[in-house]
């Protein structure tokens, strides 16, 4: 299952009276090269089961799952998870899914709310857009598939693998005159089919995974002149950067030149749709919303097109009074459901949810927000709305 739909899955969680546990785990090896969770995490569970010992029933029920959580710990967590995500129910749903990153959440945390957090999670997939690599030098070309929202070992197995293309290795003669300049002619032809194979491969491998930027590197003298006019202009478009680099070490060395390119490149798309949601929220015909009520309202009746949400949870400001009445309002009314089901205002992880939760079941993309003050006038949230009721109904 992508991320993506497992977050919708647990967004559309029902309270049912029971707590229902999110863990985050940082799983980078310390100092020792071991891994720290574990002791932190059975702390962690070991004192939420003190909140048990008067109630025999519902103790049953955690030790049940803390026996799963401690057996996928145990058993199944990969070595190359840097990040991993623990959703557990003790209800009668019996909830239990895991997902293991290759980036890390920034810290451990323990959630026991009534229904899954899923702020963190969704912050760590956006924040991580999943990009392409391509070296190339004139006779071989790998290509690297990084980031992206699949679980680690996932049946696609792009993330994992290199897709590697190499052909014939040239040597130059040193023979002169009218005999070099016919080689001269064949290595070019050489060199030109070569560019063209790797750019037919890249494109294959592109339409399998959606795929947000392109970064290029190569020797910027011999390969790039020859491979850069081959690209399509859907791919010249993902272009974000090239690199002049005519070897490699690792693929972890290629992952951190890269890195810093994309985050920069983000950092500046970001800077400009957050303009662009100022001008849209300010225009007399009111495009767009500032701050989490407007936005939660906004949201509630699908007005919604595109949702920027601080990556700061703490940076998200509201009152919890006019976000209780508006959810209130817009509550679904049914009288059968045997607990309430209203989401705790006074939790900053619930309210975000929300948001979330009612961007996804209405389509609507989400855009976390790294650079705190771009938000700050607008408290955290933002949105850019498909259409304005009030424009509509005055017209």
């Amino acid at each position: 299952m992508k991320i993506t739909n497992l977050i919708e899955t647990l967004g559309s969680f029902e309270p049912d009276g029971y707590p229902f546990l999110s863990i985050y785990l940082n799983a980078e090896p310390g100092n020792n090269g071991r891994d720290t969770f574990p002791i932190w995490l059975k702390s962690q569970l070991s004192e939420q089961g003190q909140q048990y010992k008067e109630n025999e029933a519902e103790l049953e029920r955690y030790e049940k799952v803390v026996e799963k959580i401690n057996q996928f710990v145990d058993d199944e967590v990969e070595p190359a998870a840097n990040g991993i995500a623990i959703f557990a129910s003790i209800g009668d749903s019996q909830t239990f899914e895991a997902v293991q990153l290759e980036v890390p959440f920034k810290e451990n945390q323990f959630f026991a709310y009534d229904r899954p957090h899923i702020f963190p999670l969704a912050r760590a997939v956006q924040e991580n857009p999943r990009y392409a690599v391509l070296w190339a030098d004139t006779n071989k070309a790998d290509i690297y598939i990084f980031g992206g929202e699949n679980r680690i070992r996932t049946d696609s197995n792009l993330d994992d693998n290199v897709e590697n293309i190499q052909n014939t290795v040239t040597q130059r003669s040193q023979a002169g005159g009218w005999s070099q300049q016919r080689f001269q002619r064949r290595l070019e032809n050489f060199h030109l089919q070569h560019a063209k194979e790797v750019v037919s491969e890249l494109e294959e491998i592109m339409k399998k995974v959606d795929v947000e930027h392109l970064v290029l590197c190569g020797d910027e003298t011999t390969i790039m002149p020859t491979l850069k006019p081959q690209l399509s202009k859907a791919l010249e478009e993902k272009v974000i950067a090239t690199i002049n680099m005519s070897q490699y070490e690792s693929e972890e060395e290629i992952y951190e030149k890269t890195q810093e390119i994309v985050g920069i490149e983000t950092a500046t798309l970001q800077a400009a749709e957050v303009e662009r949601l100022n001008d849209a929220a300010k225009a007399a015909a009111g495009m767009g919303t500032l701050g989490l009520e407007d936005t939660l309202r906004a949201l509630a009746n699908g007005q919604v097109q595109e949702l920027f949400v601080s990556s700061d949870l703490d940076s998200i400001e509201y009152s919890k009074r006019e976000v209780e009445k508006i959810l209130d309002e817009y509550q679904p009314g049914d009288d059968q459901v045997p607990v309430d089901t209203q989401p705790i205002v006074s939790l900053p992880g619930q309210v975000a949810d929300q948001l979330l939760i009612r961007a996804i079941s209405t389509g609507a993309k989400v855009s976390f927000i790294k650079d705190e003050s771009l938000l700050r006038e607008a408290g955290g949230v933002g949105s850019i709305l498909r259409y304005n009721i009030n424009a509509t109904a005055s017209g």
